[in-house]
């Protein structure tokens, strides 16, 4: 059976309860306040290799579209704004609207200056040691364009 045709790892059903990202974005400043950015960037690391395991033994394989399809999931189910484009060189994932961050702007008023960073550290280690990389550009507030590429 082809990967494309494979139930995906990470594919959770039911509802979608936004209030997890606001709780995510207080324990984010909390833990940088407590112990500093570098313990949540470690945090960020750890998920990247070892929560989505995963779908970096896809990267590892040479197969990036476990994680489009990863996207196209989890975005989706959250009624983000979103697309998704692939070449032969690259995927784009552009998030127009994140529904997390604006759930969480509108939750508490503040979201931390942090929160994106737990994609960027995670898309980081993630990728780390694979055939590709993951660059994460924040274009706006909830906005931001990811691309998946062969390292050269």
């Amino acid at each position: 059976m082809p990967d494309h045709e494979k139930p995906m790892r990470y594919h959770e059903g039911g509802n979608v309860h936004l209030d997890f990202h606001g709780a995510t974005n207080t324990t984010i400043d909390y833990i940088i306040a407590q112990f500093g950015v570098e313990v949540m960037d470690e945090i960020f690391a750890k998920v990247g290799r070892e929560v989505y395991a995963d779908l970096r033994q896809h990267l590892l394989a040479d197969d990036p579209s476990e994680i489009a399809r990863h996207w196209e999931h989890f975005f989706g189910r959250e009624n983000a704004d979103f697309s998704i484009e692939a070449t032969d060189d690259e995927i784009v994932l552009t998030v127009r609207h994140c529904t997390a961050y604006h759930h969480v702007q509108k939750l508490t008023g503040a979201v931390s200056p942090h929160f994106c960073d737990q994609t960027i550290k995670t898309n980081n280690a993630m990728a780390a040691g694979t055939p590709f990389c993951i660059d994460t550009e924040i274009t706006g507030p909830g906005a931001c364009r990811q691309v998946i590429r062969r390292r050269s």
